[in-house]
């Protein structure tokens, strides 16, 4: 068990670590699109969609890392005043019985959409660049298929010992 959870761990890792790259391509594609437009006065076709493409990739990829790291935000009005054993205990229960099963349902749906936009080529229509969508799903699949991984890892370490107060660990 403990292999297994190390082994989505680490894929959660890799994913935060790949959504760090992808923040170092929004910020050259922007940057390069405000010197396109304002120094040359050529403003590229691809910009916007390589913006918000990185964007949505950025936040997907990095959402089972930030799990992992218990670094979402989170609101303990009521949940810091239980006891460890009781906090963890809802936690587990919540993670693996209400909330992965709606990634993985989620992830499912994206999948099923990205292999349709792979076999139909569906292009971004409003875009005058008209990227293939199928790259972009992809990336949204493997995202919330990991966080669906990673919520089911949470809620069984939650389970399995709720009595480990790891909750709140990176507050100052």
């Amino acid at each position: 068990m403990k292999k297994l959870l190390s082994l989505i761990d680490g894929f959660s890792a890799l994913l935060g670590r790949i959504s760090e790259l992808v923040v170092i391509l929004l910020i050259a594609s922007m940057l390069y699109e405000v010197v396109a437009r304002y120094v040359f006065g050529a403003p590229t076709l691809w910009a916007f969609d390589i913006a918000y493409m990185s964007t949505g990739a950025l936040f997907v990829l990095g959402a089972a890392h930030t799990l992992r790291q218990d670094a979402h935000v989170r609101i303990d009005v009521l949940s810091s005043r239980f006891s460890p054993r009781v906090r963890g205990a809802i936690d587990g229960i919540a993670y693996l019985f209400v909330l992965c099963p709606i990634f993985a349902m989620l992830a499912k749906i994206a999948a099923e959409r990205t292999w349709r936009a792979f076999e139909n080529g569906e292009v971004e229509t409003v875009s005058p660049w008209a990227p293939l969508m199928w790259p972009f799903y992809s990336v949204l699949t493997i995202g919330l298929a990991a966080l669906a991984l990673q919520l089911a890892a949470e809620g069984l370490r939650n389970l399995i010992d709720p009595r480990r107060d790891d909750t709140f660990r990176l507050e100052a």
